[in-house]
């Protein structure tokens, strides 16, 4: 099957939603389909690669920062893209469009569906619901959603990352959208192994912005500096300078490392040094962060939100807090700190429980989801 995909964020752009478009394409492609992917161009990456049967176009959209798409970004992505699809369309004529965001690839799809016919499905990631992320997109949501209704209308299929972004979805736009969750390739991560002699590391990742909550990190710990511990916060944003000023305000910046933005590679060797990861956001989904947790065997303290429930087990392989309940985080991570067997099980746990999520078994959702639809229009 023939499959164009869009999608303004792919690695090494964007955060878990680029990373789930990636493992994706690349999945699909190794089980024999032709994927032609447009995505945003950044710095001096190539502007076209092909692996097998993988083909990646990027476009020149303005973007200047990794983690963050501007309106002005995802406007001239929308028109870059657009054009740049219909060629595609026209010369290679793929079975369907496969728009990742419902804004903004869902715009360029209900445009070149109804230009070509192509069908087109959209994949939900959370942030481009209405209220998925009101700190980042309530404002332009406000202008953005009447005209969204009929990408949603139109699509063939419609896929969520996680029944709490589904949930949003429905309140605003009357459409049949199942839930295909993120998955992962267990094969692809190798735990470290606990060492009770050391100082637990404590790791953060992600973007440094409101709902993900960043600041929470540096409030935490700044009451358990009684005890041994050393923290990661991998990544960037518009909290990184209110990160650094509680670092220092509270005395810690020797136990804290702040490498910013950083390749997959190198994520995922801190994560394999770390013990507990930390993730006190608002709103999201289903964080890639959280599977990568699973994959690397870590202790987990997470707002209780979107699929996070489904990944951590209260009490098993980590602990569960109400978003934004500081006290709550404090208790939950004072706990894994003062009893290293607790500590130690809960990693074990996490181990065992990340086949519940192989990418392998995602990928035959969407499969089936492709085929249906190649059928339906067959008829």
């Amino acid at each position: 099957m023939k499959i164009l995909v869009i999608s303004h964020e792919y690695p090494p752009i964007g955060g878990g939603g680029g990373k789930v478009v990636q493992d994706l394409c690349i999945g699909l492609a190794g089980r024999g389909h032709e994927i032609h992917l447009l995505t945003a161009l950044w710095q001096n990456l190539p502007e076209k690669e092909i692996s097998g049967k993988l083909v990646i176009e990027r476009l020149p959209s303005g973007r200047s920062q990794s983690f963050r798409a501007s309106l002005t970004t995802m406007a001239t992505f929308v028109w870059k893209s657009f054009w740049r699809g219909l060629k595609v369309i026209r010369t290679w004529r793929p079975n369907l469009i496969h728009a990742h965001f419902a804004v903004p690839a869902g715009a360029v799809a209900f445009a070149l569906s109804r230009l070509t016919r192509t069908p087109y499905i959209i994949t939900a990631h959370g942030g481009d619901v209405p209220g998925g992320a009101p700190e980042k997109t309530g404002g332009w949501f406000r202008f953005v959603l009447p005209f969204s209704k009929p990408i949603w209308k139109h699509a063939s299929a419609i896929a969520a990352v996680s029944s709490q972004t589904r949930e949003l979805a429905l309140k605003h736009y009357s459409a049949d959208i199942q839930v295909i969750p993120n998955g992962i390739d267990p094969k692809a991560f190798h735990p470290g192994k606990f060492n009770s002699m050391k100082k637990p590391l404590i790791i953060y990742i992600g973007r440094f912005s409101p709902e993900k909550n960043a600041v929470a990190v540096p409030l935490v710990l700044s009451n358990l500096k009684d005890l041994d511990w050393e923290c990661v916060m991998l990544g960037d944003g518009p909290q990184m300078s209110e990160v650094k000023e509680l670092i220092r305000k509270h005395q810690m910046e020797q136990r804290f490392t702040l490498p910013g933005w950083i390749d997959s590679a190198e994520v995922v060797r801190w994560m394999g040094k770390s013990d507990i990861l930390f993730i006190p956001s608002l709103r999201d989904a289903m964080p890639m962060t959280a599977l990568q947790g699973l994959a690397m065997g870590l202790a987990m303290v997470a707002s209780q939100i979107g699929s996070i429930p489904d990944i951590v087990s209260n009490e098993k392989n980590g602990f569960l807090v109400t978003p934004g309940d500081l006290n709550g985080y404090t208790a939950a991570i004072k706990k894994l700190l003062r009893n290293y067997s607790i500590l130690e099980n809960f990693r074990r746990a996490s181990s065992a429980k990340i086949s519940e999520f192989n990418i392998t078994d995602v990928i035959s959702e969407y499969e089936a989801l492709f085929q249906k639809i190649f059928a339906e229009m067959r008829h």
